[in-house]
């Protein structure tokens, strides 16, 4: 399973509307954007790499108090077997109203021959 289809169902599980890139539809009270920031091959010694590590963003946006929702993915994210790389407020938008909270993690995935 893709790094992106993993963090659907989790979110999904813990009720919380998903899109990756930019939400689509009406905005809701309270969504998450998953944003990928990097596929790499960072460990490997014989130009054979056998671990890909996936990073994606996990933007929280939320009209209310979000410290709930962010404990509760970062939990649910941790119990998943995701590294939890950066957390940090990144700001309240004046114009929606919405409070941003980025959670950044990492997840590795064994290659397998033949795969896409």
């Amino acid at each position: 399973m893709s790094v992106l289809k993993e963090l659907h169902v989790i979110l999904k599980e813990i009720g919380v509307p998903v899109e990756t890139g930019v939400f689509s539809d009406k905005a809701p009270d309270e969504y998450v954007v998953l944003t990928p920031l990097s596929d790499n091959f960072a460990l490997y010694g014989d130009n054979k790499p056998q671990i890909e590590i996936s990073e994606v963003r996990v933007s929280l946006f939320s009209n209310g108090n979000y410290i709930k929702r962010k404990n509760q993915i970062t939990a649910a994210l941790l119990a998943a077997g995701f590294t939890v790389t950066d957390r940090r407020y990144i700001g309240h938008e004046a114009d929606t109203g919405y409070h941003n909270y980025a959670i950044d993690v990492a997840h590795e995935y064994f290659l397998q021959e033949g795969s896409d």
